[in-house]
């Protein structure tokens, strides 16, 4: 996004409070793209491209299109949208006068296709009007545009963005946007009425309008743009290729199909929205393995940090997730398990930690706050959870999918990388939380250095190393008692300075998954189960919100003033109530093998939060998105989807489908035991 882009939308949301200024927004529309573009399709049929972690390449910065009949054009507003079966296809429906003209998107690798079918049209002439502005390398300035005839060429230095047509095509001059407008109090038009014919700045410019020929007997045409780094000709001569072979609708929709079928597992016919959550984290997904936490809504940190890296808290907590879920559910998701060991493993510092953030196509490291054990050892700007997350994955990993020797070396290396960091009292030092908000010594970092310890312990490694892992888990177990604040029945968000923050704090859920795991390698005693149940208990009905509207749900923190706009209370939040949901089944099985009495409680309390971020649940949004946060009146913001709570839900909703099949018939969930191993 650019900044001239950015000072628009300052002008558009003055005034709203549910919008904050100067953010590239994906809270309504939908997305394609399974590989490493992804391209937005919003409401009104304009596209742009969030592609930019995934390959390096920016493309669509904004587009318009609209409808030209009789010489009159009707821009396309706000439109159904629905994808098409179970694929990565939209379809985007415009009711412009006595005809409908049906828009379908799909992003094919670095191309992207929309298709145009008009219906009704009798003997009308009608054209397609697009107006596309590109930034190749994130420019906008210092572009050049090349004409070839049949396709459009915006180019700055190393990236090439090409339109192509499979119908005759015409371009349209439209030069870029000056300074006056960008400080005028108004925002710009897009596309503007008319060109000013002013030859030197259409071709400076990074706008594209063509108009595009519907024809045949229902009329169609078919709008393909390629990013590429590739020799100019290769890439005329790939789009021009491209477009013709998807000029009928139906060869897109194929296309689509077969898309579909080649990424996505068809093995989710027995989970309730598994489909749906797998779609959603597919398209955060790059051929690495590795996901972005969110389509970047804010890439000038205006009210955000950015969304569009890869951090190993998210990455790794998302991996663990679609294991236990292909465990017990048969998904078919070995690839995906395999590449994101590959990742961890190629992007691990020599000390066996993991950095704040990388890029997610290549790995390399990517701007943050919290890289300080890259400045020194003794930092606090570190993220301890991250490396705790992924050591609990990799030795996971070992232990159910693959004995891989690389794995087990990154694994001993990261045990020495949590020592490093874990004190004598059995608690992590004193690092960033993972809210990423504050400093201290977090209960919610304890958990995920539990849960790596008894991972590591149940991991195929040398006697000595699981012994080692074995002894740390117990120190951890009972250092945990010092963060225990039993006026209020829950353990601390933190100790800092000597002192226990005793709010509640959504994260510390993570205490339930935690001692499961322990549970596999040693005892989780009466005691440490009551205090669990108090924990869960006290945790979820405290941040449990259910305001005047459509919505409820639970908050991150207690006093979580974030992203409140002109709100009092914290913002609702879809990572938390699907992490309650996922530690109340936890809690149950965890109770129920010890025949707690309170076991029953918390299958209710489970089932009643998945229902929340279930399909058609409340905080859902359009194509089934969970976005990351809720306004209280039901308006959905910051990053979406969001991949987390998408894999926190599948994982859930497997382990209670998968329970009700062992209590029915047997316990076979996609052809697979309905168990955890």
């Amino acid at each position: 996004m650019e900044l001239y882009d950015a000072l628009d939308d300052v002008k558009r949301s003055r005034g709203d409070p549910r919008r904050f200024s100067g953010e590239r927004r994906s809270t309504d529309g939908l997305f394609s793209g399974l590989d490493d573009r992804l391209v937005h399709v919003a409401p009104n049929g304009s596209l742009r491209d969030y592609s930019y972690p995934l390959s390096g390449l920016a493309g669509i910065e904004r587009s318009r299109f609209g409808l030209e009949i009789d010489g009159d054009v009707s821009w396309f507003d706000d439109s159904a949208q629905r994808y098409v079966d179970d694929t990565a296809i939209v379809e985007t429906v415009h009711e412009v006068g006595d005809h409908t003209c049906r828009q379908y998107d799909l992003t094919l690798g670095r191309l992207h296709l929309t298709a145009f079918t008009l219906e009704g049209a009798d003997d009308t002439e009608a054209t397609i009007r697009a107006c596309v502005g590109f930034a190749p390398d994130n420019q906008t300035g210092r572009i050049g545009q090349l004409r070839h005839g049949d396709a459009v060429e915006v180019h700055h230095r190393n990236e090439r963005d090409l339109l192509a047509a499979s119908t005759d095509l015409s371009v349209i001059g439209h030069p870029s946007i000056r300074f006056e407008e960008v400080l005028d109090d108004d925002p710009v038009p897009f596309p503007r009425p008319g060109s000013d014919d002013r030859y030197e700045e259409d071709r400076l410019s990074p706008i594209a309008v063509v108009d595009v020929e519907l024809s045949g007997s229902e009329p169609t045409a078919t709008i393909a743009t390629l990013l590429s780094t590739d020799d100019r000709e290769a890439a005329l001569e790939r789009v021009r290729a491209d477009v013709d072979a998807h000029a009928d609708p139906e060869a897109l929709l194929e296309a689509g199909r077969r898309q579909a079928g080649d990424r996505l597992p068809e093995t989710t016919s027995g989970i309730d929205g598994g489909f749906a959550d797998l779609r959603a984290l597919s398209l955060l997904r790059t051929p690495s393995g590795a996901r972005i936490a969110g389509p970047e809504f804010d890439p000038f940190y205006r009210h955000s940090g950015g969304y569009g890296y890869t951090w190993f808290r998210d990455d790794a907590e998302i991996a663990g997730f679609l294991l236990e879920a292909d465990r017990r559910a048969g998904l078919g998701l070995d690839e995906w398990h395999a590449a994101s060991a590959r990742f961890y493993v190629e992007t691990q510092l020599e000390d066996g930690t993991w950095p704040h953030r990388v890029w997610p196509d290549d790995g390399s490291l990517a701007p943050g706050w919290a890289h300080g054990r890259l400045e020194a050892a003794d930092s606090v700007d570190y993220q301890a959870d991250q490396t705790a997350s992924v050591a609990a994955y990799l030795a996971t990993y070992l232990r159910v999918i693959d004995d891989d020797k690389r794995v087990r070396e990154a694994v001993v290396a990261a045990l020495e990388g949590l020592d490093d960091t874990l004190e004598a009292d059995g608690l992590p030092g004193r690092v960033q939380n993972a809210w990423e908000n504050m400093t201290g010594r977090f209960t919610h970092t304890a958990a995920t250095y539990l849960e790596a310890y008894a991972a590591i312990a149940r991991a195929p490694l040398p006697d000595d190393v699981t012994a080692h892992a074995r002894e740390s888990a117990r120190t951890v177990y009972e250092g945990l008692d010092a963060l225990w604040v039993s006026e209020r029945g829950c353990y601390a968000l933190r100790l800092e300075d000597g002192d226990l923050d005793e709010r509640l704090d959504g994260s510390t859920l993570a205490l339930t998954a935690a001692h499961r795991e322990y549970a596999a390698i040693g005892t989780v005693d009466d005691e440490r189960l009551d205090r669990l149940v108090s924990h869960l208990e006290t945790t979820i009905d405290g941040l449990y919100r259910d305001p005047e509207g459509p919505i409820e749900g639970l908050a991150r923190f207690e006093g979580d003033p974030w992203r409140v706009a002109d709100g009092v209370e914290p913002k609702i939040w879809t990572v938390t109530t699907a992490w309650g949901a996922h530690a109340s089944a936890e809690l149950h099985e965890l109770l129920a093998a010890s025949g707690h009495d309170a076991a029953p409680e918390f299958d209710a309390r489970a089932r009643a939060l998945l229902e929340l971020v279930a399909p058609g649940g409340p905080l859902r949004s359009e194509g089934e998105y969970l976005p990351e946060q809720f306004f209280d009146d039901g308006t959905p913001d910051s990053a979406t989807p969001l991949g987390w709570p998408h894999a926190i839900r599948l994982a859930t909703a497997t382990a209670l489908e998968g329970r009700d099949l062992e209590a029915s018939d047997g316990g076979r969930l996609n052809g697979r035991p309905a168990s955890r191993e």
